[in-house]
């Protein structure tokens, strides 16, 4: 008799295995299909995870996808005709330099071969900030969030060379052929079935010139710039570039400096090396005068570093010193307390990305300089890292101000300053394309504030609110002064 009850109890062991085995598939399959659910109206539905042994997905919030199908004329054809790119500020003709030589090593430029004892041995480069764009493009290559679903992106990379193709026609006097190519671009984009997911509000792109290069308000010839971001579809996107302007749909990221290392080692090796630099001079000033611009400080603060024994001015410009090597300007800054920031051609200047390289604690005269620009990778607390005498008007500017100013800074919170100012270096420079750094970078900071203004973009869509209220507003906060002298 005890033989047909083992048999049972054998037979109901196995069923009851069975039986397990099938609910734990069953969960399993569960917990993969709520992974892989789709999109809502735009927004990556959150999905949170029971099962103890399965992880978040790491790029959750953060994947990226990009227009690689973008025609080959916004972007790789500018650089295939390099000849036609010009280097600075001013229309191509046979006194300019071409932009070819620059293009090397991913856009950082030829390596310097000769530092002079005032450069690393490695990780610098002869880099044109107006090859921001293209550095940027190269290191979003590399970012490990990418993917090839636009339905499971948070944000959509737009890889054209907007500057570099804006300068073959900002001097030209037919605003039809100066606007083309603007034009083209957003047409292009906005008949792509990425843009109907949020009209072009999770796009952005990168410019290698102040944002105000694009733009123009007339159709006037005479008025700077090109009309792209005043076009209807253009302004349903962010713009990052090395100056932002008015507008709330452009933010401004670092100028990229001569330094683009290669491994963190090679950050750590240049942050010790500047802060046991020693300094003789209390402050310097690299630049030149700007004789045509009447509102310009440069011609008094000029005149009061070269009435001071304790200040060093490296004139730069065609009647001074080649500026363009930057051993000659982190000679100087190197051998610097304080280095003068003033507004140059526009608010901002690569010059006070350089000072921060050098570990010299830059002295700003207007808040739209850096205080208001870059949000994403400077602290809220500017004196944390910086002086601020502000100068509104050139009257402002008083004799003997500015050395009067620094010289009563203690030596404690010089210290501390420059220490800020030196520990802040890794968020400032675009490391190497062909490497990742474990520290977070310009280019890491950017994207982290893009992809939050994004979301919040979303978090206004998911509120049933108007994403378009205040998303392409004007902002003249950035450029005016605060009430009380800080």
């Amino acid at each position: 008799m005890e033989k047909p009850l083992a048999g049972k109890c054998h037979k109901e062991v196995w069923f009851g295995i069975l039986v397990s085995f099938v609910l734990c598939f069953t969960i399993l399959c569960f917990d993969y299909s709520t992974s892989m659910l789709g999109v809502y109206n735009g927004v990556n539905l959150l999905v949170r995870r029971v099962h103890p042994y399965i992880t978040r997905d790491s790029c959750y919030g953060r994947y990226i996808y990009v227009h690689d199908d973008l025609p080959a004329k916004f972007n790789d054809d500018l650089l295939k005709n390099c000849q036609n790119l010009t280097t600075g500020s001013k229309p191509k003709n046979s006194d300019t330099q071409n932009m070819c030589r620059y293009i090397v090593n991913l856009g950082l430029g030829p390596e310097i071969e000769e530092p002079e004892g005032v450069l690393a041995n490695q990780s610098w480069f002869i880099t044109n900030p107006y090859l921001l764009e293209v550095i940027f493009h190269n290191k979003m290559k590399q970012y490990k969030c990418l993917t090839n679903n636009s339905n499971q992106a948070s944000a959509i990379y737009v890889p054209s060379y907007v500057g570099l193709d804006a300068s073959l026609h900002l001097w030209d006097f037919n605003l039809t052929v100066r606007d083309y190519s603007g034009k083209d671009l957003v047409g292009w984009l906005s008949g792509k079935p990425e843009w109907k997911k949020m009209w072009g509000r999770d796009h952005f792109m990168v410019a290698g010139r102040t944002s105000w290069d694009f733009r123009r308000q007339k159709e006037n010839s005479s008025d700077w710039g090109t009309n792209l971001r005043v076009l209807p579809e253009s302004m349903n996107m962010s713009m990052l570039s090395v100056e932002g302007s008015l507008w709330k749909n452009d933010f401004a990221i670092p100028y990229p400096t001569n330094f683009h290392p290669a491994n963190d080692s090679d950050v750590v090796q240049w942050q010790n090396r500047v802060r046991s630099q020693k300094r003789p001079f209390l402050f310097t000033f690299v630049g030149a005068p700007r004789p045509d611009m009447k509102d310009s400080i440069r011609g008094k603060l000029i005149d009061q570093c070269q009435a001071s024994s304790n200040c060093k001015f490296l004139h730069c410009g065609s009647s001074g010193i080649n500026c363009n090597n930057p051993v000659t300007v982190m000679r100087v800054f190197e051998s610097s307390v304080y280095c003068l920031q003033p507004p140059g051609d526009s608010h901002t200047r690569r010059s006070t990305f350089d000072s921060f390289l050098a570990g010299c604690i830059p002295v700003f005269f207007h808040p739209a300089t850096a205080y208001t620009q870059y949000l994403w990778h400077l602290p809220e607390n500017h004196t944390k890292y910086s002086v601020f005498i502000p100068v509104k008007e050139v009257e402002d500017l008083k004799e003997g101000i500015i050395e009067k100013t620094l010289l009563g800074i203690s030596k404690h919170e010089e210290l501390a300053m420059r220490e800020k100012v030196i520990r802040l270096i890794p968020n400032l420079v675009y490391a190497d394309p062909r490497s990742r750094l474990e520290t977070e970078d310009a280019f890491d900071l950017a994207v982290q504030g893009i992809l939050g203004r994004i979301e919040n973009v979303r978090e206004v869509i998911r509120e049933r609110k108007d994403p378009s209220i205040g998303f392409a507003d004007e902002d003249n906060f950035k450029f005016t002064f605060p009430e009380t002298p800080e």
